[in-house]
């Protein structure tokens, strides 16, 4: 059975979908970019802030469905300029613990909603 997740701790969708669905025991999250969902502005002037407030965003949808990055199983990263992929690295590490972090791909990309520099989905389990 599928289980809608929102929460309102992340930016509301800007298209026809939804912040995450669960199904079983997994779930999976669309995309995040760097919206604040208390402002609705983007945070995009530092890609170290970006990132923080991408994986914030993550953490408010894992939280509502019970989860933390714990359970995250993999996450696809997709940049604007891979040469941003350093300081996008030193952040997203604060999030894991390197023993149980989760199979990743990163993948530059000509462009992304809004025109951001960074946008990051998951998928985890119970």
């Amino acid at each position: 059975m599928k289980k809608i997740i929102n929460t309102p701790n992340a930016p509301a969708p800007i298209g026809p979908y939804n912040q995450a669905v669960l199904s079983g025991n997994m779930l999976f999250t669309s995309g995040q970019i760097a919206i604040d969902p208390i402002t609705g502005n983007l945070v995009i002037d530092d890609i170290a802030l970006e990132t923080k407030q991408v994986m914030e965003n993550l953490k408010a949808v894992l939280t509502e469905a019970g989860m933390d990055f714990s359970h995250v199983l993999k996450a696809s990263i997709f940049i604007s300029d891979m040469a941003s992929f350093s300081k996008i690295n030193e952040v997203y590490t604060t999030y894991f613990d390197e023993e149980t972090a989760p199979a990743r791909e990163t993948v530059q990309v000509a462009n992304l909603p809004k025109y951001v520099n960074v946008e990051i989905s998951m998928i985890a389990s119970f």
